[in-house]
């Protein structure tokens, strides 16, 4: 049973489950507290990385540590990743999403009704990410181009991080360099879109949030209908990064024995 398909979808659902404990959990910490007293911005940033690091350790083994459709969608593109477990990979990813938004509702439940008992959109950013995070003056075409920009940054050192003939980190260290990554993604592309760069992570906490009490949950802050844009942008997002290491720098990889060019832990059989 060693690294079955059955095992590599709990992988990513368990993955992904991790990253957003850690990622909704903080932004619910900090919205909760209006003081600022136990969180801010870049709290935010290094939660969201340190759940990346923890999530991609819990499933790289077995999976590949995707934990991102927008991952999964480029590597099945341009890393020779089965197209065949795209679908279930991005299923499990968004249900591990969904689950661990559903228990970061129900463990902060008093102090998001303390802090806005109607649920409205001042605390649906805990959720799901909203244009200029829910602050007016940032439009649709402004937060797609956001969204695909960091997704392509995100896709694409990703493929530089876990190619071996790149002289990437080793792998024990690959997902501590890819947390950083997602930091950094956080502290400068952050105010546009809230940094989404994840189909599964905005999709499943926006669905929990629906479910438990967030009626404008699809919406943003102006009542358009928005969330179809974190999924769409950052799969575009994620293939304009592949495309990008894959035909401008991958070629130009030196080959080595035992060394190829290729992004091994993606390649499941």
């Amino acid at each position: 049973m060693k690294n079955s398909y059955i095992g590599e979808l709990f992988a990513e659902f368990l993955g992904t489950m991790i990253l957003i404990l850690f990622g909704v959990g903080v932004v619910a910490q900090v919205v909760t507290t209006p003081d600022g007293s136990l969180g801010d911005h870049d709290s935010i940033a290094w939660a969201w990385g340190i759940g990346v690091i923890l999530g991609v350790y819990v499933s790289a083994r077995i999976s590949g540590g995707h934990i991102n459709p927008a991952v999964t969608i480029a590597f099945a593109t341009f890393a020779g990743f089965p197209w065949r477990k795209v679908l279930p990979y991005c299923l499990a990813q968004t249900a591990g999403a969904f689950v661990a938004a559903l228990i970061v509702r129900v463990a902060y439940a008093d102090l998001i009704a303390k802090v806005d008992p109607q649920h409205t959109i001042d605390s649906q950013g805990i959720f799901s990410t909203l244009p200029g995070n829910g602050v007016d003056g940032v439009g649709i075409p402004t937060a797609f181009f956001d969204q695909v920009v960091g997704t392509a940054i995100l896709v694409f050192v990703v493929f530089a991080l876990i190619t071996a003939a790149n002289n990437a980190p080793q792998a024990n260290l690959a997902p501590v360099v890819i947390g950083l990554l997602v930091v950094g993604i956080g502290m400068a592309w952050g105010a546009n879109a809230g940094y989404a760069i994840n189909p599964a992570r905005d999709f499943g906490p926006r669905l929990a949030s629906f479910i438990t009490g967030y009626e404008t949950a699809w919406l943003d802050q102006n009542g358009v209908v928005y969330f179809w844009l974190p999924i769409v942008a950052p799969i575009i997002g994620g293939l304009i990064g592949g495309a990008m290491w894959r035909f401008l720098v991958q070629p130009y990889l030196p080959s080595e024995p035992g060394h190829p060019a290729e992004a091994e832990p993606t390649r499941n059989p």
